[in-house]
């Protein structure tokens, strides 16, 4: 895969991520907000954003459980931005399943998939489809294994303990370009920040907490692992939410009701304590993990984390609980029109 493909740290990719949240965690909404992301990755593409990530879920209150599925009527309605997930539980899935739906979406969307790979930041995908959650750390392993054999898209001969062995068998469709581009997306933990290392994937670091200068110890950790492990340097990418509208102020009023009831409702799920505006603006500071301000501020503040982290890609997970529409479809509109424009200007004086 070139490299170019995925982003370089001169013309880093800059793309949005959402997981389909569901307004007031409401079932009844889950058709119209699944129909709502494609209508704002249409959006995105006419726009010139570079990617779209769709995360897995399977909650109650984000919509999306088959990213693909929802990625192929997304392909259909545009004709340059690069599909994706963010992230596709491969813990919990088929390996041989996850790549034969992508190397589909590769041929309908002609050569725009790709994947990124995790455990994801919820369980619920484990009981579901009758997984051990004692196995969780064997699972992704050793489907992540299986994974990169299917990549090379020839007969495979594979045993593991977690699914039958394959003797000879392939994997159908093959992809035009000979793979399909995987990522492995992680928290923040050396173990898979080395795993990545180890199989020449390219990496995502979510920072949905504390500051991406954090994040720099397993940037340097990854290339350091790459190149005891003898590959090539490879791309890093960084997913974190914000939201952009005409004035800081305006960004901030319009997220912060949304923003603190998503953490306070994971909160009571995990044992956190309350959310507070103290904790918002903290995280909407110059070096904070939310993204959200004004054009200006967000694109100064990409670009910092871009130099910082020495990003080829950076996410914005523009979606956030009840957020409405008609201010997702803004806050995508201005970060096409403003702010990739002004992170391109700062990158490349």
């Amino acid at each position: 895969m070139a490299y170019d493909e995925l982003g370089t740290r001169e013309r880093p990719t800059l793309g949005l991520d959402t997981f389909g949240d569901v307004p007031g965690s409401d079932p009844a909404r889950h058709a119209e907000v699944i129909r709502e992301v494609i209508e704002e990755a249409a959006l995105a593409d006419r726009l010139g954003v570079d990617y779209i990530g769709l995360g897995e879920h399977h909650r109650v209150d984000y919509a999306i459980s088959e990213p693909d599925v929802v990625l192929a009527a997304i392909a259909a309605r545009t004709e340059r931005i690069r599909l994706g997930t963010g992230v596709t539980v491969l813990s919990s899935d088929d390996p041989v399943r996850v790549y034969e739906r992508f190397a589909t979406l590769d041929a309908i969307s002609g050569g725009r998939a790709e994947v990124q790979l995790g455990r994801g930041s919820f369980i619920e995908s484990f009981p579901l489809f009758g997984y051990d959650l004692g196995d969780y750390e064997r699972l992704f392993a050793e489907k992540l294994d299986l994974f990169t054999h299917l990549q090379r898209e020839e007969p495979i001969t594979w045993e593991g303990t977690v699914r039958s062995a394959l003797t000879g068998q392939r994997a159908f469709p093959t992809t035009a370009r000979g793979r399909i581009p995987a990522w492995i997306a992680v928290g923040g933990t050396p173990q898979s920040v080395v795993r990545a290392a180890h199989y020449a994937m390219p990496l995502v670091l979510a920072v949905i907490g504390g500051s991406p200068r954090g994040f720099v110890q397993f940037a340097d950790l990854y290339r350091r692992a790459l190149a005891e492990y003898g590959h090539p340097e490879l791309p890093i990418g960084m997913h974190s939410p914000g939201h952009i509208a005409a004035t800081d102020a305006e960004a901030r009023e319009q997220m912060y009701p949304h923003q603190a009831e998503v953490f306070s409702r994971i909160g009571r799920e995990r044992g956190w304590g309350p959310y507070t505006q103290a904790a918002f603006d903290d995280a909407a500071g110059p070096e904070g993990a939310l993204f959200v301000g004004s054009p200006d501020t967000v694109a100064t503040k990409i670009a910092w984390a871009c130099q910082t982290l020495g990003l080829s890609r950076f996410q914005l997970k523009y979606s956030v609980g009840s957020l409405p529409h008609e201010q997702r479809l803004e806050s995508i509109r201005l970060y096409g029109t403003e702010v990739i424009p002004r992170v391109r200007r700062l990158l490349n004086p």
